[in-house]
């Protein structure tokens, strides 16, 4: 019988240097979505909640004790604890030692980047995992180019300018289901990127699940992601 994952991961350490100055007193995932109110790891949270998450492990780093005095202060939709890299580890160690608090080690459980404001069904997500018998499955995203687009013929004329076309390459998400076997495989220091995932494809246990067609997802890297989040936000409402 498949156990959906009730635990989860969100890695909310980075410095989000290309969001300053609005992460000068605050780290990227406390920085707020204009428009309104609460901080891209509040979306993160209420999001896993409705998704059947009951606990959560947030690691955290750059001005640490921002993202948990507000943690401690404001009503959450499930339990939430922290922990801090008492020295840098890198991407997958961080990971591992972020997952050591999961409360279920012997269940599988999701993870996502802090900076990832999106809403798509964990649960289809973690069934596609679970069907294909992965060790890992990664949430592929197909951004819009940030450019337009020109359109040629063969004799090298102008037909189209298309703004902002899909990409043609799906990227990785940054969210995540991974077996309980997962953690054991990621490296005490080091990227795991470059040495559990490769691995994991060459043995074809490393799934890619595409985001539903329609679902809302964006990385806030930028100022300009901001922006434009505000806007998307904005259009949705209406």
């Amino acid at each position: 019988m498949q156990t959906l994952p009730t635990q989860a991961v969100v890695l909310a350490g980075g410095q989000g240097s290309r969001l300053r100055p609005y992460t000068d007193d605050r780290p990227k995932p406390m920085v707020e979505i204009p428009g309104t109110g609460i901080p891209i790891i509040g979306h993160q949270l209420s999001w896993l909640a409705a998704e059947g998450v009951t606990h959560a492990v947030v690691s955290c780093g750059h001005l640490a004790e921002v993202l948990q005095d507000w943690l401690g202060s404001t009503v959450l939709p499930l339990r939430v604890t922290t922990v801090v890299e008492a020295e840098p580890l890198g991407r997958g160690g961080g990971l591992k030692y972020a997952a050591k608090g999961l409360p279920r080690p012997d269940e599988p459980w999701y993870a996502t980047n802090g900076d990832i404001w999106t809403s798509f069904s964990l649960r289809e997500m973690a069934g596609f995992h679970a069907e294909r018998d992965a060790v890992a499955t990664l949430a592929l995203a197909r951004p819009r180019i940030p450019w337009g687009a020109v359109e040629t013929d063969e004799f090298g004329h102008v037909l189209d300018f298309i703004e902002s076309p899909p990409s043609p390459y799906l990227i990785n998400a940054g969210v995540y289901v991974f077996s309980s076997a997962f953690t054991d495989l990621l490296p005490d220091r080091g990227d795991h990127e470059r040495t559990t995932f490769p691995r994991l494809a060459r043995e074809r246990s490393l799934a890619g699940f595409p985001l539903p067609q329609g679902a809302y997802w964006r990385a806030i890297d930028t100022a300009k992601d901001l922006t434009e989040a505000a806007r998307e936000l904005a259009s949705r409402s209406r």
